[in-house]
């Protein structure tokens, strides 16, 4: 067995935080991929992990020395109702490694087989969603979005039961960590201050060390709120919708965390869902953002008692903190929308003009990716922006906002080459789509045809540089391929 340089910290917590578990072995495990650049980022031969030995690990066939081998317990609001104990149910922990740049990394395998907290579930993961999850979460981190990122994917030759018989596969997912504001709610919920204060120090320690001192928790609420701020901004920005913002999946690390229904939008809409269980649009993604500033105040709730030893100080201090969130938030949003339409000063009528685009664009039921990427294209020269006007179903509304725009650049100080390679920079030209990842799910599942799948991870693997021949994966989805609804896969 190739030696792994486990660390596990997060195992070094005294036992109530987690379950001791194995993973079940599976029958006939068989490699769909490695994703050898991350391998090589952790340290890992990517050649070791694709021979029999490293199969027989991602699989969970086999434990490798030094691994930790665990289910770590959380609660969580899901949908709004909170369940005192959910945890990992089908997923196992089997270790830490310190990266080459000096990060620790969670090495968790997602579909590994039951866990004390399988709640009568299969612990089992179909090929489909493991699939969705390598593709989307890879394509989050090459647009540059913290992200969880996945490291490999086998098959298990089993088959899982969900409304049909499906293959069965196995995730191994990387993380900064793996801890939740749901992890913190677990032991709030059992009124476990020791717990809650071992669990706020390891989290100091391993994420926002800067925090450490006295006043180390509020400092520490107000990092968690500055980083998901951060992280919702780039959402909106990018056109995603995580699809299931339950407390139980939103990381303390300020990464993208559970990639379930979660997709892009093509038509700009903020009221669009895709997740078939959001029947009320609870997490639509428009709603984002204040739901992102929800959960960080049931992450102040846990906190309360580290904040102050009177409860009425603990709630002022944890609500002015939390009164920071909005505008974080409208900052790194405005910020980004800036960047995405070239303007490198900031002027107060910025914001103006972001919101018009954004209603023109909601009126002419125009994809929002493409808009940007197209004004970009259009940013270099004084007129031309025909490839953007022909995406509005009511073109001569989007030239009225062009022509402010346009008034608005003779402003900038840059020279118009420089603001066209930033926009670019900014704007990809390639996101998941929704009908490329389940015609690629399809292919894989229905066929045994991971083709599609490999060619649509090299193309998402550079966003944002035109790509020959792959015109097909920039374009909207024509009537007939467009996807409504999105699937948990649980």
């Amino acid at each position: 067995m190739h030696p792994i340089a486990f660390d596990n910290s997060y195992a070094r917590l005294p036992p109530r935080f987690y379950a001791t578990v194995a993973p079940t072995i599976v029958a006939a495990p068989r490699l769909i991929r490695v994703n050898a650049p991350l391998a090589g980022e952790l340290g890992l031969d990517p050649g070791w992990l694709e021979g029999p030995e490293g199969v027989a690990m991602l699989s969970g066939n086999s434990v490798p020395a030094g691994a930790a081998s665990i289910a770590t317990a959380y609660a969580g609001h899901q949908f709004g109702g909170f369940s005192p104990q959910l945890g990992d149910g089908r997923a196992i922990l089997l270790g830490e490694l310190v990266d080459r740049h000096g990060r620790r990394r969670d090495l968790q395998l997602k579909g590994a087989g039951p866990t004390p907290f399988s709640r009568r579930g299969d612990g089992r993961a179909a090929l489909g969603p493991v699939l969705r999850e390598y593709i989307v979460s890879e394509a989050m981190a090459a647009l540059g979005i913290p992200t969880t990122r996945a490291l490999a994917a086998v098959l298990t030759g089993e088959v899982v039961r969900r409304e049909t018989l499906l293959p069965g596969a196995i995730l191994t997912r990387v993380a900064s960590s793996h801890i939740r504001i749901g992890t913190f709610q677990f032991f709030a919920a059992r009124g476990d201050v020791e717990a809650l204060r071992l669990l706020a120090d390891h989290v100091i320690a391993r994420h926002y060390p800067d925090c450490a001192g006295d006043g180390r928790y509020l400092a520490l609420f107000e990092a968690v709120i500055a980083a998901q701020a951060a992280l919702v901004a780039q959402w909106m920005t990018i056109g995603f919708i995580h699809g299931v913002m339950n407390t139980d999946n939103m990381s303390i690390a300020g990464e993208t965390i559970d990639y379930g229904p979660c997709a892009f939008m093509d038509v700009y809409h903020p009221t669009t869902v895709f997740s078939s269980i959001d029947e009320r649009g609870r997490y639509a993604f428009g709603n984002q953002p204040p739901i992102a500033r929800w959960n960080l105040a049931r992450f102040a709730e846990t906190l309360l008692p580290l904040l102050a030893e009177d409860a009425d100080e603990a709630v002022s201090i944890a609500q002015e903190a939390l009164g920071r969130f909005d505008p974080q938030f409208q900052a790194h949003l405005i910020a980004g929308f800036r960047r995405k339409l070239g303007l490198a000063i900031e002027e107060a009528e910025d914001v103006e003009l972001i919101k018009a685009l954004l209603e023109t664009m909601q009126r002419g039921e125009a994809d929002f990716t493409l808009v940007f990427r197209r004004l970009s294209e259009a940013a270099g020269q004084a007129d031309g922006a025909e490839a953007c006007r022909s995406l509005f179903t009511d073109p001569a509304e989007f030239d009225a906002w062009e022509g402010r725009w346009r008034q608005r650049l003779l402003r900038e100080p840059a020279p118009a080459e420089t603001r066209r390679k930033a926009m670019l920079r900014a704007n990809p030209l390639f996101i998941p789509r929704n009908h490329l990842v389940e015609a690629a799910i399809e292919a894989a599942v229905e066929r045994d045809d991971l083709g599609p799948f490999e060619t649509l991870l090299g193309v998402l693997a550079n966003p944002f540089e035109d790509q020959p021949g792959r015109e097909d994966h920039a374009r909207p989805p024509a009537a007939h391929e467009r996807v409504l609804a999105t699937f948990c896969g649980t």
